[in-house]
């Protein structure tokens, strides 16, 4: 059964942090590539408030195999109290760069 391919996304407040978390994601194999994007500002509700911030978006590439272990690794090193991760499945893409997301995210 072929691989089932992800693109997950976390936030974070800081462009450092999310350069961190990239570089830490894509050297654990938990990602293929991590691509930052921002400042993004982001309005959301949180506890009684709606909020606005700054902040930089990281678009995960990964596979299905890998995303229980990228959630645990982002719950535990992420430094939002919530921190968002939500990912969308990628239903189609060119077959060479699917090959080279399944071998860069395989265990060596």
């Amino acid at each position: 059964m072929p691989d089932r391919y992800l693109m997950a996304m976390t936030t974070t407040d800081a462009r450092e942090d999310a350069e961190r978390l990239a570089r830490d994601l894509v050297e654990r194999r938990l990602a293929a590539c991590v691509q930052v994007l921002g400042p993004i500002s982001s309005t959301y509700r949180w506890r009684s408030g709606i909020e606005t911030a700054e902040e930089w978006l990281c678009l995960i590439k990964t596979t299905g195999a890998r995303f229980d272990s990228l959630a645990a690794h982002i719950e535990t090193n992420h430094g939002y109290e919530t921190p968002e991760l939500t990912a969308v499945p990628i239903d189609n893409g060119s077959p060479g760069y699917l090959g080279w997301l399944s071998s860069a995210t395989a265990n060596p």
